[in-house]
């Protein structure tokens, strides 16, 4: 049975992944700060990034790493100390894996590293593939150095993927959770001019894919993981009202002003508009569950 490490295991994404694999028949084994995880067949690895404290001996039989740590993003204002945490919840940690695989005979054969569409820089009439230049703002930079630290595990032999993940599309929280509790009041809100572009993947086509990525020896690099149909923000949010069956809602406009205002820099990344292309991944032959907005919000909100 091969063996999975996983950080960020606990989270939105990492708790769906779990069951996937378990499902595909891996032995899981989590990286967490506190020992409350109780779900079985997975082993929790108490560690301590802050303190650099983790439990060499129990790393050492993975076969594969995947890597979703990373403090959220959108949970609070990005101060100066924030943005810290937010880029070294994803570089260091990696770094201390590094140091342990790379002063100790393992069995590493791939790591599989989360990273963001944030890496591009805003358009609104082009498509960004994984050939193209990052951008300059906070996530940019944050994102080529998160990238930056997965791709020093090539320097062991193992095969490194990072994916780019575009807006998660799940039932269980993040990103649709404050806009289905505004619409079940009957409020659409529409987001600065509502036209950015918003790519996104269906949280099960996200877990297919990192599992995908485990044994998919020719899967290397950067890859956009994201549905093939990008959709404006002003579509989603309409479309989301008439799926529940609102007869009655309101369009609330939120002025970018007043997001500025609202999330200081942060607006930068609610307003961007980005659509990625999912070309790549479908020329080596993923086939999405859930291609189009249709067809995920129908099997989230069960209509």
């Amino acid at each position: 049975m091969p063996t999975v490490l996983m950080t960020g295991g606990t989270g939105l994404i990492g708790q769906s992944l779990v069951n996937i694999l378990q499902q595909r028949g891996y032995h899981i084994k989590l990286l967490t700060r506190s020992m409350r995880g109780d779900k079985p067949g997975v082993q929790y690895l108490l560690w301590n990034p802050q303190r650099g404290e983790l439990p060499v001996n129990d790393l050492l039989d993975a076969d594969y790493l995947i890597h979703l740590a990373g403090a959220n993003v959108a949970e609070k204002r990005w101060t100066a100390a924030r943005k810290q945490e937010l880029l070294l919840s994803r570089t260091h940690t990696l770094d201390l894996l590094f140091d342990v695989f790379s002063h100790h005979p393992h069995r590493l054969k791939a790591l599989i590293s989360a990273s963001a569409i944030g890496y591009y820089n805003a358009s609104q009439d082009r498509w960004f593939e994984e050939t193209d230049a990052p951008g300059h703002d906070f996530l940019a930079k944050t994102c080529m150095e998160w990238e930056a630290h997965a791709q020093r595990f090539e320097s062991l032999s193992v095969r490194v993927v990072m994916l780019r993940t575009g807006i998660v599309l799940s039932r269980q929280g993040g990103f649709l959770a404050p806009f289905l509790k505004a619409l079940r009041w009957g409020v659409a809100p529409i987001l600065g001019s509502g036209t950015q572009w918003i790519s996104w993947i269906h949280i099960h086509d996200l877990c297919r894919l990192y599992a995908n990525a485990l044994i998919t020896e020719q899967m290397k690099g950067p890859y956009n993981a994201v549905a093939p149909e990008p959709v404006m923000q002003k579509d989603l949010m309409l479309t989301l009202a008439r799926m529940l069956k609102k007869q009655y809602f309101v369009p609330f406009h939120v002025p970018a002003f007043m997001l500025r205002l609202l999330l200081g820099e942060m607006s930068t990344e609610v307003l961007k508009s980005v659509r990625v292309s999912a070309q790549k991944l479908q020329r080596e032959g993923f086939q999405y569950s859930f291609p189009d907005i249709y067809t995920a919000l129908s099997e989230l909100l069960h209509t």
